[in-house]
């Protein structure tokens, strides 16, 4: 049972960036490549702990490790966030069409109502 719900949660980008200290992790790798270490105090976590989110984010390719003298230095690989970006991106036309209604409605009240500054 407990397999089954490993697999669920590291199916693919959507499921593993559900949980936010995974989101986390991705944000401070943005800035560059860090060590498991520093990513764990970043995060106020135990370096198992960090390394268990980093084993989730790596198997869905958000993630990718290199190894550096004696320490493994995990960076962030974006490309794995395209399927998320694209679907998040379908939404962008009701977004602008929201705050183009949006501006429709404040340019009509101010033609309403004249400012009064009294």
């Amino acid at each position: 049972m407990a397999v089954m719900a490993r697999a669920a949660t590291t199916s693919d980008a959507f499921n593993a960036i559900a949980e936010p200290q995974r989101r986390e992790i991705l944000v401070l790798l943005r800035g560059g490549e860090r060590p498991v270490t520093d990513l764990a105090r970043g995060l106020g976590m135990t370096q198992p702990q960090a390394s268990k989110h980093l084993r989730v984010l790596r198997e869905v390719g958000l993630v990718r490790v290199r190894e550096a003298g004696k320490q493994r230095l995990y960076g962030l690989d974006a490309r794995g966030l395209r399927p998320v970006h694209e679907w998040v991106g379908g939404f962008e036309r009701f977004w602008s069409e929201s705050f183009d209604r949006l501006d429709e409605y404040v340019q009509g009240l101010k033609q309403e109502e004249p400012y009064d500054d009294r």
